[in-house]
């Protein structure tokens, strides 16, 4: 499936960390901004995923540790591009609206840019769910001081500073973790709001509330870390 086009820089890589998402993957990597490169990771599907993605044109990384965070750093190793985004696989977020967030960091507006989910249409974003972000940017709030609304997966920043930052966790507190030491090391961290939609298929870790627990738990402990005033800023 062609690639939608859009007036886009290149030499962007976008992660896409995958379980399961066949169904999702024909419309994910259709948004996908010409010129700009899909990694998806697969994080070990059974449904065909892997094949599916290379079959449309992505570049296929296998990570055989389960986790969000394992499989998104493994895109993050494997990218080659100036430029790294990451996107859930799962049809909820558009591809295609990261293309100011690449702006921003390209023209210097920003060092990380993060989407902020506003749902659109009846149970795309639980209750359960939003409660538990809503106490996880107040309490990163108090951690580091950041304003933000949301710590959602759509986001752009430098391949080179985002390695710099040296993220160790391999589960759901990955894109918190990243967000905490970009901001112990002094990045400039805005937001864009994006639509969130139903996903396609079932959620791994907020569609039930022990997914919900387990992720909460995983970031209240990347909370905890001692700042780190290391990671490169550009």
């Amino acid at each position: 499936m062609k690639a939608v086009t859009i007036d886009a820089d290149v030499d962007v890589d976008v992660v896409l960390p995958c379980l399961n998402e066949a169904e999702a993957l024909p419309w994910v990597l259709a948004r996908i901004p010409s010129g700009w490169r899909a990694l998806v990771v697969d994080n070990g599907s059974t449904d065909g995923s892997a094949d599916l993605a290379h079959r449309l044109g992505a570049t296929v990384v296998h990570e055989s540790r389960r986790g969000f965070g394992a499989a998104c750093h493994a895109g993050l190793t494997a990218a080659t591009a100036d430029v790294v985004c990451f996107c859930d696989c799962d049809a909820s977020l558009d591809p295609a609206l990261l293309v100011p967030f690449v702006r921003d960091v390209r023209t210097g507006a920003a060092d990380l840019v993060l989407g902020r989910r506003r749902p659109h249409g009846r149970g795309t974003w639980p209750v359960h769910a939003r409660a538990g972000n809503l106490a996880l940017a107040r309490l990163l709030r108090r951690r580091t001081g950041l304003r933000l609304h949301d710590l959602g997966p759509l986001r752009a920043a430098r391949r080179e500073s985002l390695l710099a930052l040296g993220l160790t966790d391999r589960r759901s507190g990955y894109p918190l973790q990243m967000v905490v030491r970009a901001a112990d090391a002094g990045w400039r961290i805005t937001e864009h709001d994006v639509p969130y939609r139903p996903r396609t298929g079932a959620s791994k870790v907020t569609g039930t509330w022990r997914g919900t627990w387990q992720a909460v738990r995983d970031m209240s402990r990347v909370l905890g870390e001692v700042p780190v005033r290391e990671g490169v800023k550009r």
